[in-house]
């Protein structure tokens, strides 16, 4: 009755609700509510609401790590999954830290489009990413 499916295989907004799905569940064991939003809410896909009744993250759902200067000072949280692994980072404050380091600020992505995204994560990455790993 049930079959595995190959993530290959979806289109693009199959993989987006595919996604959502694996996000809410980590997020779930943390004690987070995901709802999702039919639109694009000041960036966000969907809110986080914590059992607690006042943390509530407005997370942006990507399909890898990414960064983009139209998310800044929005408050915005970045959720992707990466292997068996699961990030769910402050975007300003990633930012920041990246940004200090010199890392893709002179690539053409970032001064001609305001966005960079990596498809595996480096190895400085994985270490600056691993406080927000779930």
């Amino acid at each position: 009755m049930f079959q595995r499916i190959s993530y290959e295989r979806l289109n693009a907004r199959q993989k987006e609700n595919y996604n959502f799905q694996k996000v809410a569940a980590r997020l779930a064991d943390y004690g987070y509510n995901c709802l999702r939003l039919n639109d694009d809410w000041h960036g966000a896909d969907f809110l986080a609401v914590h059992v607690d009744g006042t943390a509530v993250l407005r997370i942006q759902l990507k399909g890898r790590f990414s960064l983009d200067v139209k998310y800044r000072g929005r408050g915005l949280y970045i959720a992707f999954l990466a292997s068996n692994a699961c990030y769910v980072y402050s975007h300003d404050d990633v930012l920041a830290i990246v940004e200090s380091r010199g890392r893709f600020g002179e690539t053409v992505s970032w001064a001609e489009r305001g966005n960079y995204t990596w498809p595996s994560l480096p190895g400085w990455a994985v270490e600056l990413l691993e406080p927000y790993k779930i």
